[in-house]
């Protein structure tokens, strides 16, 4: 069994009397978004070692027991023991900890005792040294067991560095905490105003996994300018997917009734919306939510595509765009299940839509058809012939 052990002990230093784990981050508190990465890795209880009981806190772990995994409060290592399989595998987060899930995943595989560690000792994320060469990280993989022996050490100990002690003793494996990790936000913050900045950077990391160029270049920019400043007002995720469905079907309604350009701009605004959405979702550790919206903008593309191609019959009676908008919707299709890795230059339907917008506009949406079939039908044959490599 995993479990989560999560340090809720330490003041803010710029806020005093408010503890760090209760500070605003990515819309929720630290102390949810440590719980909710501990629940993404897999962890079947979670426990938050306090000091002090303060109604933010309180408020916290409420919140945060209701997102699928049962989180208590335990005010020493004696009651944490009591609670936790001696045979358990506990997963320990420091106080005032940012992470993110390669982390988190990596640190709660299979295995015995560990400690995230650095050799940079200047290093934001460096929090207690360990020996002459390397500092704790701020995660530790320890056992059940681990916690009784500290139960029975005196009263006076300090809990959190006394299981890094018992660790050190158990010979944990030490795991170096890599450049992209630290690049991708891993530190420790305490201060509210660093956190903040922390908490947008990220955010707006999270944007990055959509990788074809049109999201690189477009959608990416655009969510990693905006999303942080949403996050930081509370704009709750919901309302950047009602926003981004409302868009959509408006964005319908309007090539239906032969605005195509007009349509398909409007559609471009729905994508960014959605996409905004995915990413909180991802951050509120809801991937499957995530991957549905990733899954309603190839809708909207396919739904936009043969609106387009149908609004073109309607003028000319020509089945031509009718071919087109049908081969390049197929082709995307096929393209989206190829279990390959997509290159950066791959069709994308976010980039299909960026790619017919402005034929409509300028009123050749026929031709713009004709190049996204050639562009989906291109990176189709480029994604089997990948698929065959590999094979």
């Amino acid at each position: 069994m995993l479990a989560g052990l999560i340090f809720a002990i330490e003041e803010a230093v710029d806020r005093p009397g408010t503890l760090a784990a209760t500070l605003p981050f990515g819309g929720m508190t630290l102390l949810e978004y440590q719980a909710r990465l501990l629940t993404g890795a897999g962890a079947e209880q979670i426990f938050v070692a306090v000091g002090r009981m303060t109604p933010a806190l309180l408020a916290a772990v409420n919140r945060a027991g209701k997102r699928g995994t049962a989180v208590e409060i335990v005010r020493s290592a004696e009651e944490a023991s009591e609670k936790v399989a001696a045979d358990a595998r506990v997963i320990v987060i420091a106080d005032g900890l940012v992470t993110t899930d390669p982390v988190m995943d990596r640190m709660a595989a299979e295995g015995g005792e560990a400690l995230l560690v650095t050799d940079d000792p200047e290093s934001g994320a460096a929090i207690e040294r360990l020996d002459m060469k390397d500092s704790w990280a701020g995660i530790a993989r320890v056992t059940g067991r681990q916690l009784g022996e500290i139960a029975q050490m005196p009263a006076d100990y300090d809990f959190q560095s006394a299981l890094l002690r018992v660790a050190v003793q158990a010979q944990a494996e030490h795991i170096m905490l890599t450049g992209g990790w630290l690049r991708g936000g891993h530190s420790v913050e305490l201060n509210a105003q660093a956190l903040a900045s922390k908490s947008s950077h990220v955010l707006a990391g999270l944007t990055e996994r959509r990788t074809s160029w049109a999201d690189r270049w477009v959608f990416t920019r655009i969510a990693r300018t905006v999303l942080p400043e949403l996050a930081t007002r509370g704009m709750p995720g919901w309302a950047l997917e009602a926003g981004g469905f409302v868009t959509a079907v408006l964005a319908l309604g309007a090539i239906g009734y032969g605005y195509s350009g007009t349509g398909l701009a409007a559609s471009l605004f729905a994508v960014a919306l959605i996409a905004g959405a995915a990413a909180m979702a991802v951050l509120n550790g809801h991937a499957r939510r995530a991957d549905l919206l990733e899954i309603g903008i190839t809708i909207l593309f396919g739904a936009a595509a043969l609106t387009v191609a149908a609004s073109e019959w309607l003028q000319t009676r020509e089945w031509t765009p009718i071919v087109l908008g049908l081969v390049a919707v197929a082709a995307q299709g096929l393209v989206e299940r190829v279990p390959a890795r997509h290159k950066r230059w791959w069709s994308s339907p976010a980039a299909h839509l960026l790619l017919l917008t402005p034929f409509a506009l300028a009123g050749y949406a026929v031709a713009g058809l004709a190049g996204i079939a050639i562009y989906a039908f291109a990176t189709l044959a480029a994604a089997v012939e990948t698929t065959r490599e590999k094979a």
